[in-house]
């Protein structure tokens, strides 16, 4: 195993950043199967430190609660990946999101950075389509105009749905 990388954990209050960070854990773990019923999560103050244990490495992800937005890039030095989540259910939401988002990847410190974009709560029927977001949050121009490879995944923290694929993403990124 080597060194631990840091990969930070994004998005605003409640998008699933603390559930997700369960959810992962106990997959690198004991693996796919039988989900537990979703855990109690409260919103993070502050920040919560998770080490991924996965094939190759670990990652420790540290999660910054929505409420430290204006705080985040004292973070930023330090971690060679960035995870942003984003609410899909949440039409509220997607502008302050977006501004969010933005300031992430204009962070000079982040500038070659690993970026992977979740669209949360796919079980959620009232969520917005992938086409819907990518238009709203005008995706394809913020992919094309980025310095970093940005990779998008739709996923359920609750239910597991894209789980393994976040942590196959994780496995995949390299430090540059």
């Amino acid at each position: 195993m080597s060194r631990s990388e840091m990969c930070l954990l994004l998005g605003a209050t409640g998008v699933g950043k603390t559930l997700l960070l369960k959810r992962l854990q106990k997959l690198s773990v004991h693996g796919a199967g039988e989900l537990e019923p979703t855990p109690a999560t409260l919103p993070t103050v502050g920040t919560n430190l998770t080490d991924l244990t996965l094939k190759k490495k670990i990652i420790t992800v540290r999660e910054l609660g929505g409420c430290m937005g204006p705080i985040w890039l004292s973070y930023f030095k330090d971690c060679s990946s960035v995870i942003f989540m984003v609410d899909s259910a949440n039409i509220a939401q997607v502008s302050s999101s977006c501004i969010q988002l933005l300031s992430v990847l204009s962070a000079e410190p982040l500038h070659s950075a690993s970026v992977l974009i979740l669209f949360n709560k796919r079980d959620v029927p009232s969520t917005m389509s992938l086409v819907e977001i990518k238009s709203l949050f005008r995706l394809d121009d913020i992919v094309a105009s980025a310095t970093q490879p940005i990779t998008l995944l739709e996923i359920s923290a609750r239910s597991g749905q894209g789980l393994p694929e976040v942590l196959n993403w994780l496995e995949s990124i390299t430090v540059k």
